[in-house]
């Protein structure tokens, strides 16, 4: 297939269009980092510092201790932390022992929880102490043997870390004692033993798989995304070659995205290790505490979802912090609306631009330049080494340019495949192409547009009508926060679209004068026909809004009323 590079005409000097990857592991990036900075600062934990030469030195009694365990190469580990100090050792750790991170969402339910150990045959965990009675109620039914268990304060500063327990004790009315034995570890007391020897392993950065990304799982049953140290590696050097203006050694990173999704890890937790950068951890999203950290810590990268910087935006008091160290930020997961990319540069001084990927990409595979040119609307164009095609959907070729057709990436990000599924592998990598699953078009100066997913795509009376657009004029409307537009059945047009509206605080809103709005800026057979306010809307972990949770709301109002 002849594939033309349009994009690559836009790039800067600066960014090169084909890059060099070493044959490296990711803990080799880390061993480098702590020669190179030893005493540089890696993490910043509410006031507690963490140095690379000790990052490095934990990660490898961890792994020591692993391995005194019986883990072998290959053998699992899930990981259910939020983000904290214990949760990068952790990661490292398991890598060094030659394991494979399975990476766990510390809200998942039992169901969810036992469901993910059964499907990857994790036989260790490190998880909260909070969460370890939930960890506890399923263990019996999945292959998990060990379980290492952290507590948030053995890593906080003094006073915080004697205050702490009787503070969470308060807000969760949990009192949870761990007694440790030949299954159960406690991670504060294997820090406190004298490292162990660690066996090197032999491990093949190309073929062997460092991590399991379970997908989101929001159309069906989650899946274990298989990334090697080569994928991650990889989409962690186009991620700093992109920022070219970033200084080694010295940046600040904000650490608010989630380690447990292939985001945060990449942008925030590789990027920080790779390039001697300090990463600032937060372990939940609170908009004012993120203010605080801000102000505090002044970070000058700031990796994000669009909801983040709505929610700091609408932030009553938002006037009070000053956010001006911030210079770059790179906002994915999900649409990023104009009106919150320009509002946002405003306040900070600093550049937002959106960019696209997903878990089976290691994420990123496009973005807007920081200091090049951008273009609104537009996720951007392709990163170093990677390709990118819109396949038309009428006819199953290579669509010319400003045709809509399903996107299609490749490059060394790409994942190896499915955990376990091979068909599934098989459905969406064909010849090195990713399929994505997203609709959208690539115009003629090589700048891609996201329209929507494939499956979102929204048909009512015959027509297609994608939910982004009818979401982007909608965000032009002053006193909407957030909104998600989707199709949900209609005996008549078999769909009909509906708003999901979340006024911003203090504000009313009527159908009427939304729907005046809509049809000044709207073709009628895209106008909402239903509106619903909320006071929130359902999101992943890092910000998505899960527009098939309420679809599925939806089928369910409509089963019980029949």
């Amino acid at each position: 297939m002849d594939l033309n590079r349009p994009w690559l005409d836009h790039y800067p000097d600066e960014i090169p269009p084909a890059l060099a990857f070493e044959p490296k592991t990711l803990p080799a990036y880390l061993e480098e980092t702590a020669a190179e900075f030893p005493q540089n600062t890696a993490i910043t934990f509410f006031g507690k510092k963490l140095a690379y030469a000790a990052l490095f030195d934990e990660a490898r009694k961890l792994a020591a201790y692993l391995q005194g365990l019986g883990m072998k190469k290959g053998d699992r580990a899930a990981i259910m932390l939020p983000n904290c100090p214990q949760g990068v050792i952790s990661y490292y750790g398991v890598l060094m022992a030659g394991g494979i991170v399975v990476s766990t969402n510390p809200l998942y339910t039992e169901r969810e929880i036992e469901y993910q150990m059964n499907d990857s045959e994790a036989e260790y965990m490190i998880t909260l102490d909070l969460l370890f009675p939930r960890v506890s109620k399923v263990k019996a039914l999945t292959k998990l043997k060990h379980v290492i268990v952290a507590k948030v304060q053995d890593y906080l500063p003094f006073p915080k870390n004697i205050l702490y327990p009787f503070v969470q004790r308060k807000q969760t009315k949990l009192k949870v004692q761990i007694e440790p034995s030949e299954t159960t570890h406690l991670f504060s007391e294997i820090m406190k033993k004298p490292a162990g020897t660690m066996e090197k392993t032999e491990i093949n950065p190309v073929e062997d798989v460092a991590l399991l990304q379970y997908t989101g799982g929001t159309t069906g049953f989650p899946k274990g995304v298989m990334l090697t140290h080569k994928n991650i590696a990889a989409n962690t050097i186009m991620c700093s070659a992109w920022m070219y203006n970033c200084r080694r050694g010295q940046e600040k990173v904000l650490g608010l995205l989630p380690f447990f999704h292939v985001y945060g890890m990449t942008t925030v937790m590789h990027l920080s290790v790779t390039e001697g950068y300090n990463m600032v951890l937060l372990p939940k999203f609170d908009a004012t505490d993120t203010l605080k950290a801000i102000h505090k810590e002044k970070p000058t990268l700031f990796p994000g979802a669009p909801t983040i910087y709505i929610a700091l935006l609408n932030h009553p008091e938002l006037k009070k912090y000053d956010l001006s160290s911030v210079h770059s930020c790179i906002s994915g997961s999900a649409p990023l609306p104009v009106e919150i990319q320009e509002r946002f540069e405003k306040e900070t001084g600093g550049k937002l631009v959106e960019g696209y990927g997903l878990s089976e990409a290691s994420p990123v595979t496009h973005s807007n330049f920081l200091w090049g040119r951008r273009v609104k609307g537009s996720i951007g164009v392709p990163w170093p080494n990677t390709d990118a095609m819109i396949l038309s959907v009428e006819t199953g070729n290579q669509a010319e340019p400003g045709e809509k057709g399903e996107l299609l990436v490749r490059g060394p990000q790409v994942m190896k495949g499915y955990w376990g599924k091979p068909e599934e592998t098989e459905a969406v990598l064909k010849d090195g192409w990713l399929f994505t699953g997203d609709i959208g078009y690539m115009d003629e100066e090589g700048y891609f547009y996201i329209v929507d997913r494939k499956k979102d795509m929204i048909i009512a009376g015959g027509y297609n009508i994608y939910p982004r657009e009818v979401e982007e004029i909608l965000y032009e409307y002053d006193k909407i926060q957030e909104v998600v537009v989707a199709g949900v059945p209609d005996p008549y047009r078999g769909e009909t679209v509906k708003a999901y509206v979340v006024p911003k605080e203090g504000v009313v809103i009527t159908e009427e004068e939304l729907n005046l709005f809509a049809r000044k800026h709207l073709a009628a057979y895209k106008v909402p026909r239903i509106y619903e306010f909320r006071s929130e809307l359902p999101k992943t972990a890092v910000g998505k809004i899960l527009r098939r949770t309420l679809i599925e709301e939806e089928k369910e109002k409509l089963k019980n009323a029949n």
